[in-house]
């Protein structure tokens, strides 16, 4: 009987723990997920997990050769640009398959109040000097920019605690985890009188529900612009990269591999 095939995903999104789902119980798999682990208590998986860095694309690179891993999947999230890399790196000097599964970004339609921005220090001052009420909708390494920003009143969500908080005169702290739906964040905006959301444009529906809310709302929203991504074999979503995976899958059969 031919061995496990041995799969490393590269996680931390939704879609990669769905995916991981989809494949667990497949006997012709052996799947492990690897997860960075920034966040404190991380949703369970349903295959064995990783946690921790890899030391660069070089690290990774070992990784894989010393694991014997055949294929590696890159299902992280879109503005993981330095693990994407790595992962393209790794995949090209090792010769091991690389499978992106990259959700598509969400696109502007009528009624969108959409800045676009490069980064933090951008959306700071994309916000402007006159004080308003700021959703900050972003990852605990992004929040820290704001504090150059005091004059306005923030309301921060987040999975973990951020600390230490945020050095501003007016910040409330919200602790959730996705998905959050469109209902849920017109009241949420308009609870806390919202005049402007900061949000990266993640893409998929497990977080579009305040930027629908803030079309209906007609609040303006800043978004951070997605990094390029490098090269890769692409999949849009979890059946694209199950279908991508079993197309691989039938090639190494058929050259005996």
């Amino acid at each position: 009987m031919q061995h496990p095939r041995k799969i490393l995903i590269l996680g931390g999104t939704t879609e990669a723990r769905q995916l991981a789902g989809r494949l667990a119980d497949r006997r012709e798999l052996d799947i492990v997920l690897s997860l960075a682990g920034r966040t404190v208590d991380p949703v369970r998986q349903p295959v064995p997990v990783r946690s921790g860095g890899f030391g660069g694309a070089e690290g990774l690179a070992r990784h894989l050769q010393a694991e014997d891993i055949e294929l590696l999947v890159d299902a992280t999230h879109p503005y993981a640009a330095q693990i994407s890399k790595n992962a393209a790196a790794a995949a090209a000097s090792t010769g091991v398959p690389l499978i992106a599964l990259r959700r598509p970004a969400w696109q502007p339609v009528e009624g969108d109040r959409w800045t676009e921005v490069e980064d933090a220090d951008s959306a700071v001052a994309a916000l402007g000097l006159a004080p308003r009420r700021v959703f900050l909708a972003l990852g605990r390494q992004e929040i820290a920019a704001f504090e150059t920003a005091p004059q306005h009143d923030y309301l921060i969500r987040s999975v973990d605690p951020v600390e230490p908080p945020l050095g501003v005169p007016s910040a409330e702290y919200i602790l959730a985890r996705g998905p959050f739906p469109e209902a849920a964040e017109r009241a949420l905006l308009e609870e806390h009188r919202i005049d402007v959301i900061v949000a990266k444009n993640s893409g998929g529906s497990a977080t579009y529900g305040k930027i629908a809310a803030a079309r209906t709302l007609g609040i303006e929203v800043i978004l951070f612009r997605r990094p390029e991504p490098p090269a890769a074999q692409t999949a849009e979503d979890v059946d694209g990269a199950v279908a991508a995976i079993d197309h691989w899958l039938a090639g190494a059969s058929e050259r005996g591999v």
